[in-house]
């Protein structure tokens, strides 16, 4: 059949002919990556070099995205392309990714969302086992989250960083959708199941649409569908991949009170990629304790024309009104202007630390 037939003029079983056609060749072409991802992966073991590269990873997507013309969405193709990456990297080494559990929690989402399907996923009870997980070998990646554009900043995983050797490789940011689920119409519903951070998010829709609920909180959105699952009269809020798991419908999506709501992830591993050419840096450090320290250490970052994207404080946990300080700062560690910018931080510190460089892109 020619390809240069237009499409309107072809019938239905020519359209039927020319996918399965594609779909052939399709097929052939992957086999055909896949065996050059097997080639650099055999490279990659005897360099001792990382399997996953999000550099790499990020380089990929941009250039498919220059290269689609259409129609298929930029989204629907990245998506895509996660699974097949996803496949040839499970190909590459058996890898298992650590996350805040437990199963099918938004950790968990954002985690599928970034490495895909084909992996192992190991539910952890907290942030602290996400980090002794990677730590100690038994997983090769850990997922946890680090802030929420309403809620603010995950405490915990801040101060986890304090003693860890562990490195931020990758930064996932979400949309977080949050759903009323349940197995009975809304109008049946008795209780709502729902996490102390969800009710905080969806307060206002609660109070207008279901003001008579009793309210019962939970300690994860995943919980919330479990017991909902149980509960002949009762619903929660929750994720998508939550209510899948545990047999509910969605009975109303983004109840959510901003629109906005977001949430960011980190990706913790061992080493820092390279630069991608649009990365950003994590770091911590504690002042000296004296007038002005806090300015003139982030004068550093003004002297290199570095954007500094946030910055948060902590006490250090070890000696009273002691802080230590996070920031986020546009560029890699391998840029010459955040390394004399470090180097110049650091003479304002008694402590300065690299969380990472990864790419800024999502």
């Amino acid at each position: 059949m020619s390809a240069s037939k237009p499409s309107s003029k072809r019938s239905l079983n020519q359209h039927r002919q020319a996918i399965d056609e594609l779909d052939v060749r399709i097929v052939k072409l992957l086999n055909e990556r896949t065996r050059h991802v097997l080639g650099i992966g055999a490279i990659k073991r005897r360099a001792g070099e990382e399997f996953y590269q999000p550099h790499r990873e990020s380089e990929v997507f941009k250039r498919l995205e220059r290269a689609n013309v259409g129609p298929l969405p930029a989204g629907s193709l990245r998506s895509i392309y996660r699974e097949v990456m996803s496949s040839a990297l499970a190909m590459e080494k058996s890898m298992t990714i650590a996350y805040l559990g437990p199963e099918a929690t938004f950790t968990h989402e954002a985690a599928i969302h970034r490495f895909g399907s084909s992996l192992t996923y190991a539910p952890q009870r907290t942030i602290a086992e996400v980090f002794s997980e990677v730590a100690r070998g038994r997983a090769d990646y850990g997922v946890v989250p680090i802030e929420n554009s309403t809620e603010g900043a995950v405490t915990h995983t801040l101060d986890m960083f304090v003693d860890s050797d562990l490195k931020i490789v990758a930064q996932i940011v979400r949309p977080i959708q949050q759903c009323l689920q349940a197995k009975i119409p809304r109008k049946r519903i008795q209780r709502l199941y729902v996490h102390p951070q969800t009710l905080a998010q969806c307060r206002n829709w609660i109070g207008r649409n279901l003001p008579d609920a009793e309210l019962i909180e939970t300690s994860s959105n995943a919980r919330s569908a479990e017991l909902a699952g149980k509960d002949s009269k009762a619903g929660a809020i929750g994720g998508l991949l939550a209510a899948e798991k545990y047999g509910l419908k969605v009975l109303e999506k983004d109840v959510q009170d901003s629109s906005s709501n977001a949430t960011r992830f980190l990706v913790l591993g061992r080493k820092c990629s390279p630069s991608s050419g649009q990365d950003r840096t994590s770091l911590m450090f504690s002042l000296v304790d004296r007038v002005g320290a806090l300015h003139d250490s982030l004068e550093a970052f003004r002297r290199n024309g570095i954007n500094m994207t946030k910055i948060e404080s902590r006490p250090s946990k070890r000696k009273a009104w002691e802080y230590y300080f996070f920031v986020d700062i546009d560029g890699h560690l391998e840029d010459s202007k955040v390394a004399q910018a470090v180097k110049r931080l650091a003479r304002h510190c008694t402590f300065v630390k690299v969380l990472g460089s990864y790419p800024n892109a999502e």
